[in-house]
């Protein structure tokens, strides 16, 4: 395989990049300007390929730990690829995604369904109901979380959010509410009639699937 200074100036990543813009390059090539440069016996092409299968396989979101476990990739490079795909992840279903039912909430929360310890996520809206934020609130120790109400809404507040929908995974599999989350989920609809951001619903998700709040009636 081809080192970069080996390929023509004008058909270099970035200079490719620059030219055609990104919709001309393949996914190696992407990652190779993220990389920037190969390790001693590996060009760059080589570690983003290895990225790549890393990927295919494990068909889950990419994490820190699984990205340095690859031969020449270390842990400023395993965060920076880390951050861009979560920068991108965010970008695009910010624009994309339009709430109208639970079912909708799912693509942006999905990842955390199998996770071993529970997440906690708040989804800020705007008055369309379109996502306009998506973050992790708070991450707990196996199947224990401890919410705030502060954490959940400083983001929406900062986002001049019309509404929020919170959700959270079951590390145990269990989809079921247990009364802290019922207990949580009623303390956030008050605290959020206050500040005049509405929580429309709470969802939880395993990888069974996902038990909406509000359509059971415990909101």
């Amino acid at each position: 395989m081809k080192h970069i200074k080996d390929i023509p100036h004008f058909d270099r990543p970035r200079e490719k990049l620059a030219a055609k813009g990104p919709e001309a390059l393949s996914d190696s090539e992407l990652l190779a300007i993220l990389l920037g440069s190969g390790v001693k016996g590996k060009n760059v092409f080589q570690v983003a390929h290895a990225i790549l299968r890393k990927l295919d396989k494990d068909k889950k979101k990419i994490d820190v730990k699984a990205l340095v476990s690859i031969e020449g990739v270390g842990f400023a490079r395993a965060c920076q690829i880390v951050a861009s795909f979560e920068l991108a992840r965010r970008r695009l279903l910010k624009e994309s995604i339009f709430i109208q039912k639970a079912e909708d909430v799912l693509p942006l929360i999905s990842y955390i369904a199998g996770k071993k310890q529970e997440y906690f996520l708040c989804i800020s809206l705007n008055g369309a109901n379109e996502v306009i934020g998506n973050r992790v609130v708070t991450v707990g120790l196996l199947n224990t979380n401890q919410v705030h109400p502060r954490e959940v809404f400083v983001d929406a507040i900062s986002d001049r959010a019309a509404s929020i929908i919170v959700a959270h995974n079951h590390p145990s599999g269990i989809l079921k509410p247990s009364p802290d989350d019922i207990a949580i989920t009623r303390q956030l609809v008050e605290d959020g009639k206050i500040l005049g951001i509405p929580v429309l619903d709470h969802i939880i998700i395993t990888k069974k699937g996902h038990l909406s709040l509000k359509e059971t009636g415990l909101m």
